[in-house]
């Protein structure tokens, strides 16, 4: 990945009570996008807040602090889901920045690279089409559980992973000025997000690696090797999710077979994803799951 020292251009915002700092990631294109045309679109709720944005080609880290008489050195750095075709903005990042913030959590939003979603999409082979239930995650080779093997499903990946990297990177470099303790530093994904976040955990060296990734329906979209000194886990999602359960049920053997901390979190109160906010189901616990976790931890 190519590194460069980012210009600090911030842009300054309010959101509630919440102050946002934004941060490019790369100073000029993002390596492996420079031909790309930023077509970058956001759709907004009645209120004017960020729901969803779409095209991304220029990454940048939005940072949500805590007040400074509640910061506990702790930061997150949050990795939406949307499929690798878009950001779910307003659930994953604003809504979480905000609570992790009222437990004195720094938050960094990372909208890191989508795919070009303009034009024609191939059509998925069906008979490699990834399509397995919790009891089949045998038979995933490596854990992986990425849907799209395509080369531009697997550059895609690849940019995104990058983005993670680099903003690791910020994030320690700014970590005095932010009150965060470069030990407590972790991830947490949601969907492809977890994915996208995984993939820097396996791929980081010693000056990458994150304390703690946590993942919510987001399985890894490359090949699990466990790395030496794997960060503990913490992963969450429904068990009649199909390909995600497989592939977190296959992931946390992975990290318990290196010896590795890893907590798992199988619900069975319905399909598929769910968001932040509790909606009554064993699933709307999992944020306190997650913050106990972390306390637990001494995070």
């Amino acid at each position: 990945m190519t590194r460069g020292f980012v210009a600090i251009a911030l842009t300054f915002l309010s959101l509630g009570a919440m102050a946002q700092q934004e941060i490019r990631l790369y100073n000029g294109a993002a390596p492996g996008s420079e031909n790309a045309v930023n077509k970058e679109r956001a759709l907004r709720d009645a209120n004017g807040q960020i729901q969803t944005i779409y095209g991304v080609v220029d990454p940048s880290i939005t940072v949500y602090l805590p007040d400074a008489d509640k910061a506990r050195g702790t930061a997150v750095i949050l990795c939406s889901g949307g499929g690798l075709a878009a950001h779910s903005w307003g659930d994953n990042v604003i809504n979480m920045a905000e609570w992790l913030n009222k437990r004195g959590i720094a938050a960094i939003g990372l909208k890191y690279r989508t795919r070009n979603t303009d034009g024609p999409r191939p059509k998925p082979d069906p008979n490699k089409t990834l399509n397995v239930t919790i009891t089949e995650f045998d038979k995933l080779e490596k854990s992986n559980a990425n849907p799209d093997l395509t080369g531009e499903g697997i550059a895609c990946i690849d940019n995104a992973i990058n983005d993670v990297l680099r903003a690791m990177e910020i994030v320690r470099q700014h970590a005095a000025e932010w009150k965060i303790d470069t030990a407590r530093i972790g991830y947490l994904g949601f969907s492809a997000g977890g994915g996208v976040a995984l993939g820097a955990t396996i791929r980081a060296d010693s000056r990458h690696r994150p304390a703690f990734v946590a993942t919510i329906f987001g399985p890894s979209l490359i090949d699990v090797d466990v790395p030496a000194n794997a960060p503990h886990l913490f992963i969450a999602t429904r068990s009649d999710h199909r390909n995600v359960a497989a592939g977190l049920l296959s992931l946390y053997l992975d990290w318990k077979k290196a010896g590795a901390n890893a907590e798992l979190h199988l619900y069975d109160d319905g399909y598929g994803p769910f968001g932040t906010a509790d909606t009554g189901n064993t699933s709307g616990t999992w944020r306190e799951s997650f913050y106990r976790w972390m306390l637990f931890n001494k995070f």
